[in-house]
């Protein structure tokens, strides 16, 4: 573990230093760690509640966390935050910089040197989760963060936003899970299902800092 947070640190030294926001922008209050696909998607309503997001998060002063892309929804996402002039940190492992992966534009650009990792740095930066569409990625990361919910190592909010029905097959899976006798139903106290972007936004309008959390526990 130690030999992680070394490597971290040496690498992130390494990317540029955080810029100013733009000033139509408030400085940002508090992060919020938004998990979507690398690819688009084939329904024009995931573009444009990534775009959506992106801007409304930026206007409300909140920081942007995702997974340091430019491809997909991730570069929608971030491409929006930064035009409305927000802060977006991107976290990505080491094997994925490549300049056809990376985002060459962002506030901070943090290398990690694992999956695992990245997620962690990703936790540790957060005061609230949003998983928007995607595909196993982000479907892994958003059940490990409920994971860790249900494990009480953390409190943060979790709101995974169905666009065109895109969360109903997770959701389904949850439930599966809870009617088998696999997960108690207060799994259902863990995260909140939000259909738009806009409702979205009014829900995290009052987000402040969360407590810190223990990484070394994940």
């Amino acid at each position: 573990m130690a030999q992680t947070a070394r490597r971290f640190q040496r690498d992130a030294m390494t990317d540029p230093p955080d810029r100013a926001p733009a000033p139509h922008a408030p400085a940002p209050h508090a992060t919020v760690v938004v998990f979507c696909g690398a690819t688009p998607g084939n329904d024009p309503a995931y573009h444009q509640a990534a775009e959506a997001l992106g801007a409304g998060l930026a206007r409300a002063g909140i920081r942007v966390v995702y997974g340091g892309g430019r491809i997909g929804l991730m570069g929608v996402l971030a491409d929006a935050a930064l035009a409305a002039g927000g802060q977006v940190v991107g976290v990505l492992p080491d094997f994925l910089r490549t300049t056809e992966i990376a985002h060459g534009a962002l506030t901070r650009l943090e290398i990690t040197d694992s999956m695992h990792a990245r997620k962690r740095r990703m936790f540790e930066l957060a005061d609230a989760f949003v998983s928007l569409p995607g595909g196993i990625g982000t479907l892994d990361e958003t059940i490990e963060i409920l994971t860790w919910r249900q494990l009480g190592l953390h409190t943060k909010p979790i709101l995974i936003c169905d666009i065109a029905g895109s969360a109903q097959a997770l959701t389904g899976a949850i439930e599966a899970a809870i009617a088998r006798g696999f997960a108690a139903p207060a799994l259902r106290d863990a995260y909140t299902v939000i259909e738009e972007v806009a409702a979205v936004l009014t829900r995290l309008a009052d987000l402040r800092p969360a407590p810190s959390c223990d990484g070394d526990r994940l």
